[in-house]
């Protein structure tokens, strides 16, 4: 990977991941990056432009969750700085792909490279999506109780992660596939889901 673009990535673009939320700080965005340059290495693909991609996928949380993704896709393309490194082709490629990747989206990424990024913010681990989705909770609904943010935690469990719900992978060389299925079999059970989820819950209120 080019090393000037490395350091522009890790100045200019990662920091900007310390404003956000608990669940999408710098340690969530480097971790896109190693399981998108992971994954890229099934493929022939342009491993400068994954990193980019992946580095860049949530930067529009600074202006808000709904349409975070279009607006990542639009500071991607406004940087001039990544034009020292790709040509309008490429930054056109990775601004679609970077616009694809929100698990929520109604349609399949238009791209392999869009496919990647996707696949790699699939993070399935069960303890991980429970912190994250308290986490979260925590920061933005400060006057829920604890029933208030299980109640939450397990609605959005069960819209997008459960049998039937909006998530999908893309990847047929991802681990996802086993850790989706492990986590919906915790969803199954609810007394062993409450029990994570006040573990998980205490500890990150004793932090």
């Amino acid at each position: 990977m080019d090393s000037e673009l490395l350091h522009y990535i890790e100045t200019s673009i990662l920091p900007r991941y310390e404003a956000f939320d608990a669940a999408h700080r710098v340690d969530h965005a480097r971790s896109v990056i190693a399981r998108s340059l992971e994954l890229a290495g099934h493929y022939e693909v342009d491993i400068d432009m994954v990193c980019v991609i992946a580095a860049c996928h949530d930067i529009g949380l600074a202006d808000g969750r709904e349409r975070h993704h279009i607006r990542s896709g639009e500071l991607l393309a406004a940087d001039r700085a990544l034009h020292r490194w790709f040509s309008e082709e490429q930054i056109a490629v990775m601004r679609d792909a970077v616009e694809d990747h929100r698990a929520s989206s109604d349609h399949e990424p238009r791209t392999l490279y869009g496919r990647i990024v996707a696949e790699a913010d699939r993070c399935l681990e069960a303890d991980t999506v429970l912190r994250r989705t308290i986490q979260y909770g925590l920061e933005h609904y400060p006057a829920l109780d604890r029933e208030g943010h299980y109640a939450r935690c397990l609605e959005h469990l069960r819209r997008k992660y459960a049998d039937g719900g909006y998530l999908r992978l893309w990847i047929p060389y991802s681990d996802n596939a086993r850790r989706l299925e492990e986590l919906r079999a915790l969803i199954r059970e609810p007394h062993l889901l409450r029990e994570r989820f006040d573990a998980l819950y205490d500890a990150l209120e004793e932090a």
